[in-house]
């Protein structure tokens, strides 16, 4: 960003910058829009169904569909609510879910903000998004999207905990917490991507669990099923936005599957070599223009992050659903302490092999 301002100027360097932006995030809702539709193909595949298949061809334009009826529905408010937190609280959710992705880089350079301390920035993120969720439960003025909410901020503590010591795992290899750089260290082909770490062989017994944890606790982290506990059916409620209607409850399902596939690209990032190839091209790839490749590079990202957000369609579709005690229990007594003993396994061989960047 500072440097095309340096480049272009105050003014032309801020609106260049902002228009780039902008269409990262056109071009990120309309994939959003397709995700969401393969979401439900894959669940009605599972269940021996067609799924959605009349509005356009295959059905492709039904996410749009339903983004317009959304938009011209009726916007309800609870007779007691508190009217501007409950309004507040989705615009929040979406905001966070946007803001995120600011630090993902989907091709060498494509990246809005490129600083060296990118998973911290998701980190902090991650933890104000729970405050949208909070909010749009106690502004409900309804004891059950309450007790929705905790539920969901309880899960989502609860596994962040994981993910960030598995992430740990992941910066003591590479030396880094800049994105760019994580992926820039598994562009050797697939035996050097963190989930096989086969360039450290003894590594794979540790990272590739790394990695089943990480997805693990994705799905917890945005309350996909099996571990969609906001929504009790014991309560018959929806959970946590059992009172929204209209814009309010999209922009609530907008920032959640924002951020399923905001998962879907760590997931790629951090462990599947980003928008590397799994077999490096080397010489080959020198005189190829530099858009070409930029192009090759976001479509493998592409397709790696639409193989992770194809395991959690799958999930859904087929896994059970937990307890709510079963739910933490996982995530307390088994992902934190495999989690905590992976670190020190990790940075017991970066610190004895001398491995680290």
């Amino acid at each position: 960003m500072s440097g095309f301002i340096q480049e272009h100027g105050a003014l032309w360097g801020t609106l260049t910058v902002i228009a780039q932006i902008g269409l990262f995030m056109v071009v990120l809702l309309i994939a959003l829009a397709f995700i969401l539709l393969m979401d439900r193909k894959v669940w009605a595949a599972v269940m021996m169904r067609k799924g959605p298949n009349v509005v356009g061809p295959f059905g492709l334009m039904q996410s749009f569909a339903d983004f317009g009826k959304f938009l011209l529905k009726e916007i309800i408010i609870p007779a007691g609510a508190n009217k501007t937190v409950f309004l507040l609280a989705p615009i929040l959710t979406t905001t966070l879910a946007f803001v995120a992705w600011a630090v993902v880089p989907v091709a060498p350079g494509w990246v809005v903000a490129d600083i060296n301390v990118g998973v911290l920035y998701l980190f902090a993120i991650s933890s104000l998004g729970v405050y949208g969720i909070i909010m749009g439960g106690w502004a409900s003025n309804s004891k059950y999207p309450f007790l929705g909410s905790l539920r969901s901020a309880a899960q989502m503590v609860s596994y962040e905990v994981s993910i960030g010591f598995v992430i740990v795992t992941v910066i003591l290899l590479v030396g880094s917490m800049n994105l760019t750089e994580i992926v820039n260290a598994q562009g050797g082909g697939i035996w050097t991507w963190h989930a096989f770490a086969l360039d450290h062989f003894p590594l794979i017994l540790v990272m590739f669990p790394m990695f089943v944890i990480f997805f693990i606790s994705a799905l917890a982290e945005t309350n996909r099923p099996p571990f969609d506990l906001p929504e009790a059916e014991s309560e018959l409620v929806a959970g946590y936005q059992v009172e929204y209607s209209s814009t309010p409850y999209l922009l609530f399902m907008l920032g959640e599957y924002l951020n399923i596939v905001l998962m879907c690209a760590l997931m790629t990032t951090l462990f599947l070599g980003g928008w590397h190839g799994p077999v490096p091209l080397g010489d080959m790839v020198d005189t190829w223009p530099p858009l070409l490749l930029n192009l090759a590079a976001v479509a493998w990202f592409a397709l790696k992050m639409l193989f992770c957000f194809f395991m959690f369609a799958i999930v859904k579709a087929m896994v059970p659903r937990y307890r709510y005690d079963q739910l933490m229990r996982l995530g307390w007594k088994i992902f934190l302490p495999t989690s905590l003993a992976a670190v020190l396994i990790v940075s017991g061989y970066v610190v004895y092999m001398g491995v680290q960047a």
